[in-house]
């Protein structure tokens, strides 16, 4: 039975996420500040999985529900945003999560929202989308934005995480829906299933290339309600958008397997 942690009193942070067989999937980081944040500072990249709303690149940074104390209603979380009320419920069977999210906010509120999961991952770990897919590259080591198919950037397989090479790149593939993370013998499947709002993917690849001074590595797989991860930089459909109900919901599932890799679209 998969096993799932989270810290309602610090955003609602997943602190683990452990399979039937043990392993860990959540990659950490000492970050002693995590835990005296409040809405508005920068983030603090502590690891698990962070709640993003209503935006990934700031203003806030990384969003506000992160920071914010969660609280417990029945068998839901919820917390109390700038403009929102966020509710998740998660739920477990056999080596499967499922967390059911719903927003509540005036008709009209625009937001974008990820499962920013940071994983620890080895460097012969791959990344299974289909080939071809638009993508959408920037980050510190993109010299700027950049669309590609998916996964070759400038002759570089991104698919494949590799060694440590100093680079750091934000790459989001808009309009899919489910992506696999294969590592060795195991493997984490992640899909988002969203009515009335687009479903992308954001993956984080830096390998000890971010930040200036102290790099290190992590990994972050991200699925998300939305198809550009900045808010403030979202056209006419890119973000999400309140109904005349007042709510809108999703539903994330984590299933860990065993065996070859493999991805059904």
């Amino acid at each position: 039975m998969v096993e799932v942690v989270v810290d309602a009193a610090h955003g609602g942070r997943w602190t683990s996420l452990r399979s039937s067989s043990g392993r860990e999937w959540l990659w950490h980081r000492e970050a002693p500040g995590r835990e005296a944040v409040r809405p508005g500072d920068a983030f603090v990249d502590a690891g698990g999985l962070e709640e993003c709303i209503p935006t990934i690149g700031g203003p806030p940074d990384h969003g506000d529900a992160w920071a914010r104390p969660w609280r417990n209603e029945g068998d839901a979380l919820v917390v109390d945003g700038d403009g929102y009320v966020l509710e998740r419920r998660i739920t477990t069977e056999d080596d499967t999560v499922t967390a059911a999210y719903r927003v509540k906010a005036e008709e009209g509120w625009r937001f974008i929202w990820a499962a920013h999961a940071l994983l620890e991952l080895a460097p012969h770990s791959t990344l299974l989308a289909p080939e071809g897919h638009p993508a959408v590259v920037a980050g510190p080591s993109a010299d700027g934005v950049h669309e590609f198919p998916w996964p070759r950037f400038k002759g570089t397989d991104l698919s494949h995480l590799g060694e440590n090479n100093g680079t750091a790149l934000m790459v989001t593939l808009a309009d899919l829906d489910r992506v696999t993370v294969l590592d060795g013998d195991e493997q984490l499947h992640m899909r988002l299933d969203v009515a009335g709002a687009p479903a992308s993917i954001a993956i984080w690849r830096n390998l000890k290339g971010w930040p200036d001074g102290a790099p290190y590595r992590n990994i972050g797989v991200e699925p998300m309600v939305g198809r550009i991860g900045e808010i403030g930089l979202c056209g006419p459909g890119d973000a999400a958008v309140i109904p005349d109900s007042g709510v809108l919901e999703w539903t994330l599932t984590l299933t860990c397997e065993f065996g070859q890799g493999r991805l059904t679209m």
